[in-house]
């Protein structure tokens, strides 16, 4: 959440940085008004509890007394339930954007930073994914679909080789650069995945949640690293904290998303290698930046095309400060499609989750938190599969991917 002593000093810059994201400024009104009822409650209810003590000393019951207890009885559900209030209401506000983020209303004005490689140009017509992978007998949504549902699927073969091999290929990658290899629950309590943003209900909702159990389905291992600190103080020294995390992604994506959303693009589950990092507030951007050129090493191993955009203030979400998008070159749509997104959180999980750096001075405030996506094995597999097929149907693997699993093409038998 926000910090309520910004809101309290800057209400003005506050509104503006919410409304560049989209969200109503009215809700800062309403949580100073909140707050201020919430300061007079407290300092009204520590007014009669001294008078009460006082009374107390003096041994004697007195209709005075009778009437500090009651004043008090009364006025203490009152400030439970403002506080309360106060608190789902700033909850509402988002984190405010970096002054380095591009202002706009939505993804139309997301900016493009650079482009690295260039598309290939077929002298056959190519196949899209779902194409491929059925010929080949790699990818299934027919029996995903018999057993789960629609957007579930199967994978086969050197399907499922692929899957293991993208992972390990981005945890090999990543732990040579200092990040901790770590596999994760794939379900969370309610806490951690509202603390990260995940909603189970409303427009915005993406979590699975268990009947029953305060439980959800994680919609990516960011909400299980993020967790794995909570309530915690670490000391400056010891950070940055840097994962490399391996989960499994459960996301409801409810509605329709046009007519890209075929396929691996937009799935229930897929599985996920997600970096992670703790910081101190000075250093977040450059981990940040750290974090986008990790992505952009892997998609450059994999020998796929790819532009950096960065997120404008209408499409940040409620979490990120700043945000940057890897979209890969997709042959059958003729543009580009998301496979990675970068984001800079700054303290708002860090309060949201309670963790704290404690300086080498003393002082105690709350850290930052960053994540990025390294490899999705549902969008990574789409892009190797269109971009590496050959005119007989079959498709090469990357060359990075081959000792993993050891093989250079994907063929029918």
């Amino acid at each position: 959440m926000i910090d309520i002593k910004l809101v309290r000093e800057n209400p003005n810059e506050v509104k503006k940085g919410i409304a560049a994201k989209g969200f109503d400024p009215d809700t800062v009104d309403d949580v100073l008004a909140l707050d201020a009822k919430r300061r007079k409650l407290i300092g009204e209810l520590e007014e009669l509890r001294a008078k009460r003590n006082e009374i107390a000393k003096a041994g004697k019951v007195s209709a005075e007394g009778k009437a500090v207890k009651e004043a008090i009885k009364a006025r203490e559900p009152e400030l439970a339930k403002t506080e309360e209030e106060l608190g789902r209401t700033i909850a509402q506000i988002p984190n405010l954007p970096s002054k380095d983020a591009p202002v706009g209303k939505n993804e139309k004005e997301n900016v493009e930073v650079r482009k690295w490689g260039t598309p290939r140009k077929f002298d056959f017509t190519p196949k899209d994914h779902l194409e491929l992978g059925k010929a080949l007998g790699i990818l299934d949504f027919d029996t995903g679909a018999k057993v789960a549902g629609s957007q579930f699927y199967f994978l086969y073969r050197e399907g499922a080789l692929m899957e293991l091999a993208l992972v390990r290929y981005a945890f090999d990658l990543l732990a040579r650069e200092g990040f901790v290899p770590v596999i994760t629950p794939d379900v969370a309590k309610s806490r951690y995945y509202l603390g990260t943003g995940y909603m189970p209900r409303g427009n915005e909702a993406q979590t699975y949640t268990l009947e029953g159990e305060d439980l959800g389905l994680i919609a990516t291992a960011e909400v299980t690293l993020a967790g794995k600190h909570a309530d915690e103080v670490i000391p400056e020294g010891n950070l940055p904290f840097k994962y490399i995390g391996y989960s499994h992604c459960f996301r409801q994506e409810a509605g329709a998303y046009g007519k890209y959303s075929k396929g691996l693009y937009r799935v229930h589950e897929f599985t996920k290698a997600e970096m992670f990092v703790y910081c101190a507030p000075e250093e977040s951007e450059h981990m940040h930046q750290l974090l986008l050129s990790m992505e952009e090493k892997i998609y450059q191993g994999l020998g796929l095309p790819y532009r950096v955009l960065e997120m404008c203030t209408g499409d940040l979400g409620a979490m990120a400060a700043r945000k940057f998008d890897i979209e890969a070159w997709m042959p059958t749509r003729g543009e580009y499609g998301e496979v990675t997104s970068t984001s800079n959180c700054t303290d708002y999980q860090a309060r949201n989750l309670n963790i704290r750096v404690r300086r080498k001075g003393g002082a105690v405030g709350y850290l930052h938190m960053l994540n990025g996506t390294a490899i999705a094995t549902s969008r990574t597999p789409l892009a190797i599969l269109e971009n590496y097929q050959n005119a007989d149907g079959s498709v090469n693997i990357p060359e990075a991917l081959q000792p993993y699993m050891g093989l250079k093409v994907i063929k029918r038998e």
